[in-house]
């Protein structure tokens, strides 16, 4: 066993969620990964647009390191939601390499901050705006993985691509068929239930 290293067990466990956000981009279209599938428009670039701007604010200026990038929808009078979406003129790549940009800042903080250290989350009320660097990491690593699991499910419904990366979808072995079988036996245990009730 080796010496705990705490800043290294956050970063792992950020990097993992990070790495399977973008992992559901690869190989679909333009207009796949900014389907909407969901009632309130869930999309994949959304989500990856989303974790660009929450890494650079919690971790960069609540911590007193503004990145300098430019995050118009967070300037005053920005339609609301505009992080959860991509323009048609804001590419794959600028919105990738935003996010790539917001690790690299991130990380430089979570390095040169020591993990006691105070900030204050700049949109948050003043009486409660005080965040150490552990909670502000642990908060940005559990909102990575909520999205990442939001993505996984999106990406399931375009082409059945699950799991956390293309050599871990972490699912029993099974073809199409056993699945099939699967969801119908879910399916009938959810009717008779109902029936129940």
């Amino acid at each position: 066993m080796t010496a705990p290293d705490p800043k290294a067990d956050l970063h792992h466990y950020l990097q993992t969620a990070r790495d399977a956000l973008l992992w559901k981009l690869e190989g679909l279209s333009e207009y796949d990964i900014r389907r909407p599938l969901t009632p309130t428009g869930t999309n994949l670039l959304g989500l990856v647009k989303h974790a660009a701007g929450v890494e650079l604010g919690y971790l960069g200026d609540t911590f007193g390191r503004p990145s300098g990038e430019p995050l118009p929808w967070l300037d005053e009078g920005a339609e609301p939601n505009g992080d959860m979406w991509a323009t048609a003129d804001e590419s794959r790549k600028h919105i990738v390499e935003l996010y790539r940009r917001a690790w690299a800042h991130a990380d430089a903080t979570i390095d040169a901050v020591p993990l006691t250290t105070t900030g204050r989350v700049p949109w948050w009320p003043d009486s409660a705006d005080e965040v150490t660097l552990h909670h502000a990491v642990v908060r940005v690593i559990a909102d990575t993985h909520r999205h990442a699991g939001h993505a996984d499910i999106l990406r399931e419904l375009m082409d059945g691509a699950v799991g956390m990366n293309k050599g871990n979808d972490s699912l029993p072995p099974g073809d199409s068929a056993w699945w099939e079988n699967h969801r119908s036996r879910l399916e009938r245990a959810a009717q008779e239930a109902g029936q129940e009730a």
